[in-house]
């Protein structure tokens, strides 16, 4: 696994165990998430995964066109990023993606798990 670079190999667990930090603090990380399960689905074709990958680079890169750290509006780079490729990546991102997005904050908030 390769905890500078989440994506190196999203195969593994590495980018959900990343995305885990985010939750509660990233208002915008359930579109994340079903971008990430987009990605790893067999069925996205491989101009989708490439985008989506781009655009999750990016959330993750810490050189920002704005700077996370800045309050208030340190994630409007990031929160735009992932918007534009959920407009563009919609008829690949499906219900299903959504589904595993939701499950995976349900596990996150759940206090056994």
């Amino acid at each position: 696994m390769n905890e500078l670079n989440p994506l190196a190999n999203p195969s593994d667990e590495s980018f959900l165990n990343y995305a885990k930090r985010f939750v509660g603090k990233v208002p915008f990380m359930k579109d994340v998430l079903a971008l990430y399960f987009c990605m790893v689905d067999m069925q996205t074709p491989i101009y989708a995964k490439g985008m989506v990958a781009a655009a999750l680079t990016y959330f993750l890169s810490p050189a920002d066109a704005i700077p996370d750290i800045v309050a208030a509006i340190g994630f409007t780079d990031d929160a735009t990023v992932i918007a534009v490729t959920l407009r563009t990546l919609s008829a690949h991102v499906t219900r299903e993606h959504r589904q595993q997005a939701d499950a995976f904050f349900e596990a996150k908030s759940d206090p056994i798990g």
